[in-house]
């Protein structure tokens, strides 16, 4: 292994393209911070300014050019990509640098690889300069951190093994994405599309057939009340669509609690987003995160023995109907908002409850498959990042 400083590593390291970007269409695709979002270049997620080759000659990627993250929040700071000539003709932007590989002294694949790992980020995290509403770190901090590389041959191979094992994880990943389609697949099998009703099911208003629905507060202090470990405090951050993240659970005491007796949370109760850029986003409470109560950004939908809350959730989440709940939060006077009036009068349609059980019954089963292949790939990640780890220390 040579240690050397990561500058020596490339011909250069710079920043984009300065162009105002659209989403037109028009010219050649230029980088945003968000083509390479989920640690690849993707070419739905890019800009436009028109440009031909002509104006843009000087920007345009070559296949091993590495994109990394430097102007974002601090948990995003060094997530990299590498271009591999998808689209064919793609213009570096600005707020992504590039990082094009002196192949004399590094491996692209591999260059990739000592960016993600452990040992290069811990060194990163000690450049990052935090700002009000986002985190950097600097062209000349970045090109000074010292890394450890071994000869070119030994960089291939172990940029070979570490490209298998992600592979691996790349289809578990793929499989576990077809899946997450599955259950709106069979929903729509057995009712039909919300948005034309084809089975001529009867609508009626949530609000008469939901026992409960309301939404609560944040306790008196903010933040700064919650507490190390209590009673469950759901906020927005948590409801993801179909999902209940647990990362990032506040807690408040018994206390804080007893102020929001009026939203106790239940299992199976369905959580709607209904402020905010997260509006409308739907999951069902997981018994697991009781006792509970909610703030003012989540309301509780909770369903009488109409509606399986299984269906109700994923009726919800049907892409005809969440456009319809959108409709209705745009609609407010100055932010985006579901007002519980709103949710009362909202109509959904009602299939006869036998139906609806034998639809959560299908989606249980799935769930199940789910939840297994879920546990496969976390433990896949792990043994990657083992892999990596014992990589970059020589021990591959």
């Amino acid at each position: 292994m040579t240690t050397v400083a990561l500058g020596e590593l490339f011909h250069f390291i710079r920043n984009g393209m300065n162009v105002k970007q659209d989403k037109s269409g028009s010219g050649l695709p230029i980088t945003r911070i968000e083509t390479i979002a989920d640690g690849t270049v993707d070419p739905s997620r890019v800009g436009y300014a028109g440009l031909t080759e002509t104006d843009s000659s000087n920007w345009l990627l070559q296949d091993g050019d590495i994109l990394l993250s430097h102007i974002n929040s601090v948990s995003h700071i060094g997530k990299c990509a590498i271009y591999r000539g998808v689209p064919s003709k793609l213009v570096h932007g600005m707020n992504l640098l590039c990082l094009r590989s002196d192949r004399s002294k590094v491996d692209p694949e591999f260059a990739k690889y000592l960016l993600r790992s452990s040992q290069f980020r811990l060194r990163l995290a000690n450049c990052i300069k935090e700002a009000v509403n986002q985190a950097s770190v600097s062209i000349g901090d970045l090109q000074a951190i010292a890394v450890s590389v071994p000869p070119l041959p030994e960089q291939r191979r172990i940029a070979e093994i570490l490209d298998k094992a992600d592979g691996l994880r790349a289809k578990r990943r793929a499989a576990l994405a077809q899946l997450d389609t599955l259950t709106q697949s069979i929903f729509l099998d057995m009712f039909g599309d919300p948005a034309t009703n084809p089975k001529g099911w009867p609508q009626v208003p949530i609000g008469d057939h939901a026992s409960k629905i309301g939404s609560g507060a944040t306790p008196r202090g903010g933040e700064e009340s919650y507490k190390a470990a209590g009673i469950t405090l759901i906020r927005s951050m948590n409801v993801r669509d179909g999902a209940f993240l647990r990362d990032g659970l506040a807690f408040i005491d018994d206390e804080q609690a007893a102020q929001l007796e009026g939203v106790v949370v239940e299992t199976d109760d369905v959580l709607l987003n209904i402020t905010g850029a997260s509006v409308a986003r739907v999951c069902r409470a997981p018994a697991d995160v009781l006792p509970a109560r909610v703030n003012q950004h989540v309301a509780i939908i909770r369903p009488t023995a109409t509606f399986n809350p299984h269906f109700l959730e994923q009726y919800l989440l049907s892409p005809s109907v969440k456009e319809r709940l959108l409709k209705i939060a745009r609609a407010g006077a100055t932010r985006e908002a579901i007002t519980k009036s709103a949710i009362e009068q909202f109509k959904v349609i009602r299939p006869p409850r036998e139906l609806q059980d034998q639809f959560a019954a299908r989606v249980a089963a799935s769930e199940g498959t789910y939840r297994q292949m879920r546990a496969a790939l976390s433990e896949m990640d792990s043994l990657f990042a083992s892999l990596q780890h014992r990589a970059f220390r020589g021990e591959l």
